[in-house]
């Protein structure tokens, strides 16, 4: 039990060590933040719903973010220049491995992107799935008059608000 109890101050200065503080971090410290935050992002952009940037997989704004946020570091000289590349080339390159899996294996696209919703069936919205998708009728009703030019329900099969966060309508033959 003491044993646990020496390793735990090594353990947390290691850690802090590996992490950083500052403005002064070295390349590993930097790349080890640019993946935590990709990994809390992706987390976040999940939780916060399909319907916060709509064009696009998570994966792929999560990219765009980051990379602007990180890069703009190494243009207004916040942070040092190669520590910057080495995390967005750490960045890009889980990029490429995470959408190079999502050809692999179903469950790790469904747990990265989801599964796209049925919003609307057999004449009717299904509440439920509106509610889980954080969308309200009028929105529906606006991609149908977008997409399918008309707001005539009777003409409309399935309607889904696929994994990008658009949505698709499938008329009636």
């Amino acid at each position: 039990m003491i044993f646990i109890f020496d390793l735990k101050p090594q353990l947390m200065d290691f850690l802090a060590e590996l992490w950083g503080s500052g403005k002064s971090l070295n390349t590993v410290q930097m790349t080890c933040r640019g993946i935590t935050v990709f990994i809390l992002a992706l987390i976040l952009i999940r939780i916060s719903g399909r319907r916060s940037f709509g064009i696009g997989s998570p994966l792929d704004n999560i990219i765009v973010m980051l990379l602007g946020a990180i890069l703009s570091r190494a243009v207004v000289g916040a942070s040092p220049f190669i520590p910057v590349m080495t995390t967005c080339t750490m960045i890009v390159l889980l990029h490429r491995f995470f959408s190079w899996y999502k050809g692999k294996s179903s469950r790790f696209i469904h747990w990265i992107e989801g599964d796209k919703i049925m919003l609307f069936k057999d004449g009717r919205f299904i509440t439920e799935n509106m509610e889980r998708a954080q969308l309200h009728r009028e929105d529906v009703m606006q991609e149908l008059r977008k997409r399918a030019m008309t707001d005539d329900l009777n003409n409309i099969k399935t309607i889904y608000i696929e994994r990008s966060g658009e949505i698709s309508i499938v008329i009636k033959e």
